[in-house]
């Protein structure tokens, strides 16, 4: 999860208590601008390697992190030259872009900046149950993104890319009709529920009023989420309640009886509504070359079939499948009653999520 790494070589200076010509401080990290409440604050993730043996100098790390926070990412420093504000004595260093990074054989410095970036993540319910140094991965992968009112920021239909983070303003959640479904403030995610499936966007998110977000591109979010159990929880319960705010389900009626067709509710958004809801049963799902069935104990998986499949493999192929019926039956056979779960649900979602990538890839 770490970024990239740009080299500022010496090439200028006058007694300068700490360098000399030819030396290399290195730099890396991101920059954001974060408006919690009233605040109005930029937080970078700033860290400056020094030569090896040799003092790092602050005066240099408030300088070069400027820096990072005129372009807020690393790769979007361009060639450019930095003179250091000066103390006893005077330096100027390089960069040019595209030039290889020698190896490093110093001890890094962060910036002070990265706990304070830490401190005000934490405000972020997604985020609230990381300490400080779990948070400092995290910084590291966000960037930044603002959009003017009647933004369309995300159309339905559209490939999965990336998982947003609402800093201020608010977003509408509509439908294929234009009609709002739900809306979306500060501290709120999106785009979520398709990286994990893998599914086309389910809904457009236009722009209500001025908005800056934060995002984790695909990848880097599946990433988080392997490694953040307690994120993985909060997401799962945020899909429940916008389920239900949105009215695209009931978990109730799926529990009672109701059928429906699966593209317009995916597998994966049945799984995590009955899931949440702790509903027991048999998920019924018909499709054109077969049949799967999912047997549930409180929410949890503890057996699937589909056709001549069992288990694992049975939901990666089911999961594949975008056309076809469901149908929920709230009885459960008695010879599945004392079966162990599979695993957490978003666990499995996720393992499966990530072999269908590899086959895409593949």
């Amino acid at each position: 999860m770490s970024s990239p790494e740009l080299a500022f070589k010496l090439i200028k200076e006058s007694q300068c208590p700490f360098y000399e010509m030819g030396d290399e401080v290195k730099l890396s990290g991101n920059a954001l601008l974060l408006r919690l409440e009233d605040q109005n604050t930029f937080i970078s993730q700033a860290i400056v390697r020094f030569p090896s043996a040799k003092k790092g100098c602050r005066t240099l790390i408030g300088d070069l992190t400027k820096v990072l926070i005129q372009y807020e990412n690393i790769d979007r420093i361009p060639s450019i030259e930095v003179d250091c504000s000066g103390c006893t004595g005077s330096a100027r260093l390089q960069h040019k872009k595209g030039e290889a990074v020698s190896p490093a054989h110093s001890e890094s410095t962060s910036s002070d900046n990265v706990d304070i970036a830490a401190s005000l993540l934490s405000n972020f319910s997604i985020f609230r149950s990381l300490d400080e140094y779990n948070l400092r991965d995290i910084i590291s992968l966000l960037k930044l993104k603002k959009y003017p009112k009647g933004t369309i920021i995300l159309k339905k239909g559209d490939p999965a890319q990336n998982l947003f983070i609402i800093l201020s303003g608010t977003v509408d959640v509509l439908d294929e009709n234009g009609v709002r479904l739900s809306t979306l403030k500060k501290g709120e995610v999106f785009g979520e529920m398709s990286l994990i499936s893998g599914d086309a966007v389910g809904a457009t998110i236009k722009v209500a009023e001025d908005t800056t977000i934060v995002y984790i591109e695909g990848q880097d979010f599946k990433d988080v989420l392997n490694k953040f159990s307690s994120v993985q929880t909060y997401l799962a319960r945020i899909l429940a309640r916008r389920l239900a705010e949105s009215n695209v389900m009931r978990a109730e009626e799926i529990a009672s009886g109701m059928t429906g067709q699966i593209s317009e509710l995916s597998v994966v958004e049945l799984l995590q509504a009955l899931n949440l809801s702790q509903k027991t049963g048999v998920l019924l799902l018909t499709f054109s070359n077969g049949s799967a069935k999912l047997y549930l104990r409180e929410g949890s998986l503890i057996h699937v079939t589909y056709n001549n499949l069992e288990g694992q493999q049975a939901i990666y192929e089911a999961l594949k499948e975008t056309e076809g019926r469901f149908k929920f039956d709230p009885k459960l056979p008695g010879e599945h009653k004392d079966k162990p779960s599979m695993g957490p649900m978003m666990e499995i979602l996720l393992e499966m999520s990530r072999r269908i990538d590899e086959q895409h890839v593949g």
